[in-house]
């Protein structure tokens, strides 16, 4: 949890916990907390060794000539030679000419796979939606060209396999859709992160949703560069590693419990660990405390893993703990 998470849990002393939700689902188990004494006795995570090549040989420069004639000219080359072989062996004739037809044949074949047109494809994708979806279902649109009421605000990432509405079926006005690289929260702050700010303000203070749902997923490029990026010195990207290192008490955390294992093991294991760290920054959100004090407002973890076909769904429990005198 980031530092300005923290300050923001000490006035209301208020406890967190991950709790496993009721379903026939796998689930995973986490545990958020606000212990500041926790950080500080936790086993410090070993050095990142970076695997760089110690020798790598320069690629060779190769300039390739073209001529005009070096189609046909190979063609007429390979025939030619055929023809001076058949004369040398006349009963390989019937073999050498069902060859050269082939030969024939393939080369004025035109290649029939036409060139990715991208107008054209979002012209059919947009004739598809229409015919198969819009017309079929007039009260839906008419219904949401009122104004729309999801119950749902979503967060997921931007990686193109990972569609929320399509892996979770939801269907216009379902859901308030945030995506970004590793799906990522940031804790609150107006100036940094006013992007992801308003869409929470928005979603919680304005379209009332009722639940937050943080979805990671396997294969996240976003998480393999958290955990592979340095974590102090020069940057090599202009915005990527900066965006990333939100998740950094993840990967501190992963690579202290998990540093024996192998670097994709560990990038599963912070894939929802980073997760934790947006639940834990959206707590930083002054409207999004008060709609889990009221209980008109929940705040879910979950992981998507696409390679195996699987969804993992976690609840934050949030309670405040009464006052104490000294």
């Amino acid at each position: 949890m980031s530092a300005t998470a923290a300050a923001a849990f000490a006035p209301s002393n208020f406890t967190t916990s991950l709790r496993k939700q009721t379903s026939s689902s796998s689930i995973c188990f986490a545990r958020l907390t606000n212990n500041s004494h926790s950080s500080s006795s936790a086993t410090p995570p070993p050095s990142l060794i970076r695997n760089h090549p110690v020798f790598a040989a320069p690629t060779p420069v190769i300039t390739p000539s073209w001529r005009e004639d070096m189609g046909s000219e190979s063609y007429d080359e390979a025939i030619a030679a055929l023809k001076k072989l058949l004369s040398e062996k006349e009963e390989l004739a019937p073999v050498a000419a069902a060859k050269i037809d082939q030969i024939t044949a393939q080369l004025q074949t035109p290649d029939t796979k036409p060139a990715f047109d991208p107008v054209e494809r979002i012209k059919t994708g947009f004739a598809k939606f229409k015919t198969e979806k819009y017309v079929t279902n007039p009260a839906l649109y008419e219904e949401l060209s009122k104004g729309q009421s999801p119950k749902f605000m979503v967060f997921a990432c931007s990686d193109s396999r990972v569609c929320p509405s399509h892996v979770l079926d939801f269907q216009p006005g379902e859901a308030f859709v945030v995506r970004n690289v590793a799906n990522i929260v940031p804790p609150f702050d107006k100036v940094k992160y006013a992007g992801v700010g308003s869409a929470v303000e928005y979603a919680v203070l304005h379209l009332k949703v009722e639940q937050i749902v943080v979805i990671g997923h396997s294969k996240c490029g976003g998480i393999k560069g958290l955990m592979t990026f340095p974590d102090e010195g020069p940057t090599s990207t202009d915005f990527i590693e900066d965006w990333v290192k939100v998740g950094l008490p993840a990967k501190t955390k992963v690579k202290a419990e998990y540093g024996s294992l192998t670097l994709d093991d560990q990038c599963v294991n912070c894939e929802k660990e980073a997760v934790n760290v947006s639940l834990a920054n959206l707590l930083t959100y002054p409207f999004v405390r008060n709609g889990l004090v009221n209980k008109t407002l929940a705040l879910k973890g979950a992981h998507y893993d696409f390679v195996n076909g699987t969804f993992e769904l976690w609840g934050l429990d949030f309670s405040l703990s009464p006052p104490t005198s000294a």
